[in-house]
């Protein structure tokens, strides 16, 4: 089983609302594209954030910075704002390419996801439309191109 698969099933077992974004989700739109890291977004509530942290727990992935749940929950403003923290990443120590980031400038609830099937697995995944609007807000160089990418699909589809 995939690292993806499995970091889905502890999501859907703790019951965390999410959305994979990021490059796993351009790859799953479609486009060529590697990656090493899974990038989810959740909603911003405080029992979504403790959920999370108990499933990134159950797959023994631990924060890369010394803070809680609650501690990302009650001051992710602030965080964002003054140490440009835009993401709360986890990692596996026995398998560092074991990488989950959680994007904490997007709130699940403000964005449309839709459901890829991977194996018999069905994935949450941001929708293409809310994926580029992402890609274009973040504009590094491989955003760039994952928007050209994502653009050329969605034009294909029509």
């Amino acid at each position: 089983m995939t690292f993806l698969e499995r970091l889905t099933q502890a999501l859907q077992k703790h019951r965390v609302p999410f959305a994979v974004v990021g490059g796993y989700a351009v790859a799953l739109h479609g486009a060529v594209r590697g990656t090493v890291d899974i990038d989810v977004i959740i909603r911003f509530r405080k029992k979504d954030f403790l959920l999370l942290e108990q499933a990134m727990k159950a797959l023994g992935l631990f924060p890369r910075l010394p803070v809680t749940a609650e501690e990302v929950f009650q001051f992710r403003e602030e965080y964002i704002a003054q140490r440009n923290l835009i993401a709360w990443s986890f990692v596996n120590p026995e398998r560092p390419i074991e990488i989950v980031d959680v994007l904490l400038t997007e709130d699940l609830k403000d964005n449309k996801v839709v459901q890829k099937r991977i194996g018999n697995l069905k994935l949450p995944v941001l929708g293409i439309e809310d994926l580029i609007k992402m890609k274009r807000q973040a504009g590094r160089p491989q955003d760039i191109e994952d928007v050209r990418a994502l653009e050329s699909i969605r034009k294909a589809a029509i």
